[in-house]
């Protein structure tokens, strides 16, 4: 069966739309001349007119199954989700046997936020092709979104061993920090392999820059991202490019955005030169950036979905830099620096865990308060009469521990509820079972889907306290709880991602929100609940603190991290004179 070629570019992870979901997997008919109109429309970005054209096929052909899946994935990619899943339940109903035509039905699902429904298809895709590259990937994604991180992680490992891929390969990377028997090291040693299997036969083995070495003189700094769009990554972005020195660095963004929005088109008017890199491969972009004589190229994914790895691996840039994603390591040794700062990286840690040298910041995070958020309301407890406990992360980072810990805690604040994040599915119905082993009606958790993002920042005011879950705690989650007044218990592991609450409260000094154990976290919660007029003031202090601290200092914030590219490039240019 013919998959039209990708309207989005990206690699697997969280929430991915890659390549693989329409990459042609086999032909069982010739396209016809009209189809080829419709992909062709496609591959020049006309998805409308492209969507005209297949629904012109099935009019005499309604259960051709190419024009079907292609009208799929169109409406898909324009965000008519419902529509594509009927779509593709009409052809799956002709044609059961196509394990694509229930690949991007699984994918749908995905997107729709049914994760049972997508795990469902995803199987019965592998049931047609055992061996299925592309479902055996999502499917994994799939199960560590609803949780099941050992499940996930079996099956990335399985289809590595099926397809070594270096896609696949940085998902399972990327969740070794959502599995709580990950330790450091191991983590490191997983990402040194990657580096040797996928980023060093790339590295050049020769290899001069030409870049002008004047001091002092203007830096071009490069960005390269799929997430200059409403996206966690570019909210942290924002402070720093609204406030970028333009007399001294000038911003080149280099984006694999395929829907942009509204802060798409914020940044790219906040940047000196926007380059669409979508349809650009990794050598292609790669070469785009020597072109245009980048000083120093900084990513902004790491192992997440829609990473650029292999364009670092290549080294386009004198410079390089990982920063934001999350504060781990790339692993490879063609990316310099890392950015962190001293309550995630204390000084004196073991920094041979990472691939690149550290530059430590004030603060990692600059937060800009989100214009959408309502007042501070008063404290839940006071008319509900019982304390409402929260997590609105998203479910992946809900391991057993965690749950565990949370038992603990509902078990002995009486009465009190439990609010959290999750799309619908029966891992909501495991949660709620493990509730129950102790006695915790199920009447006293409650869940939550996606929300419109003002409705998720007013669900905060409901909640008394946030419970951080661990080791892959809440950073935006964190934040915007913090500034709607819901004070957040955190509980750092062994890893810089696992701190990024310690970072946030300590900027704060709001150490005693920091526990040590899992016992000290449930001794916080109960210390918390029992003086409900401190907790109340502790509510109404908490956006005003926030708004003192340095972790809204945009000004202060963007000034340090340019001291830091200046130093980076400074050190470069003196050790890497020009050769006459």
């Amino acid at each position: 069966m013919y998959i039209p070629p990708p309207v989005r570019r990206g690699t697997p992870g969280e929430g991915w739309e890659g390549v693989w979901k329409n990459a042609p997997h086999r032909t069982i008919r010739p396209v016809p001349p009209t189809l080829q109109h419709a992909l062709q429309l496609q591959s020049q970005g006309r998805l409308a007119d492209a969507i005209i054209v297949c629904r012109q096929i099935l009019r005499s052909e309604p259960t051709n199954p190419n024009a079907l899946n292609t009208l799929a994935i169109l409406l898909q990619s324009t965000n008519y989700l419902t529509e594509a899943r009927d779509t593709l339940r009409i052809a799956i109903a002709t044609h059961p046997q196509l394990p694509e035509l229930h690949y991007n039905l699984a994918n749908i699902h995905r997107d729709l936020g049914d994760f049972d429904a997508a795990i469902d298809s995803y199987q019965k895709a592998l049931a047609l092709r055992p061996n299925f590259r592309p479902a055996l990937n999502n499917l994994a994604n799939a199960l560590k979104e609803t949780g099941d991180i050992p499940g996930a992680k079996s099956l990335f490992q399985q289809t590595l061993t099926l397809h070594p891929d270096p896609r696949i390969a940085s998902n399972l990377l990327y969740l070794s920090y959502f599995d709580p028997n990950s330790t450091p090291q191991q983590i490191y040693q997983q990402h040194a392999a990657w580096n040797r299997t996928y980023a060093q036969p790339l590295a050049p083995t020769q290899q001069s820059f030409f870049n002008d070495r004047t001091p002092n003189r203007p830096l071009k700094i490069g960005y390269v991202s799929p997430d200059f769009r409403n996206h966690p990554v570019a909210r942290f972005l924002l402070p720093l490019f609204t406030h970028h020195d333009r007399s001294r660095f000038e911003i080149v963004c280099y984006s694999d955005v395929r829907r942009p929005d509204s802060m798409t088109r914020h940044i790219q008017s906040l940047a000196a030169h926007w380059r669409d890199s979508t349809r650009l491969n990794d050598d292609q972009l790669a070469q785009l950036i020597r072109q245009d004589q980048i000083d120093i190229l900084i990513d902004l994914t790491l192992h997440m979905d829609g990473n650029r790895l292999l364009v670092f691996a290549r080294k386009p840039a004198p410079v390089q830099i990982t920063y934001l994603a999350y504060a781990g390591t790339a692993g490879l040794t063609t990316i310099d620096y890392r950015l962190s700062d001293p309550h995630l990286d204390p000084p004196g840690s073991d920094e041979t865990i990472y691939s690149e040298k550290t530059l430590r910041l004030n603060s990692y995070w600059c937060y800009t308060p989100p214009p959408e958020a309502p007042a501070i309301g008063p404290l839940p407890f006071l008319s509900t009469g019982h304390i409402t406990f929260g997590c609105l992360n998203n479910f992946s980072k809900i391991n057993p521990p965690v749950l565990k810990t949370w038992r603990t805690i509902l078990a002995r604040v009486p009465n009190s509820r439990l609010i959290l994040s999750a799309h619908q599915g029966s891992h909501r119905t495991r949660a709620i079972d493990y509730f129950s082993q102790s006695q915790i009606s199920p009447d006293r958790v409650e869940f939550h889907g996606v929300l419109p993002f003002a409705d998720y920042l007013a669900l905060y005011n409901r909640i008394d306290i946030a419970l951080d879950p661990f080791p892959y705690p809440g950073g935006t989650t964190t934040f915007d709880a913090l500034y709607m007044g819901v004070p957040t218990i955190t509980l750092p592991a062994q890893t810089a991602v696992s701190r990024a609450g310690v970072t946030i409260l300590e900027n704060l000094a709001l150490p005693q929100l920091i526990a040590g154990s899992t016992g000290r976290y449930v001794a916080i919660a109960s210390d918390l609940v029992s003086d409900p007029t401190a907790l109340a003031n502790l509510r109404q202090s908490l956006r005003p603190r926030l708004l003192a601290s340095p972790l809204t200092d945009a000004r202060n914030f963007a000034e340090d991290v340019e001291s830091k590219l200046a130093s980076a490039w400074n050190h470069w240019r003196v050790t890497h004179p020009v050769k006459m």
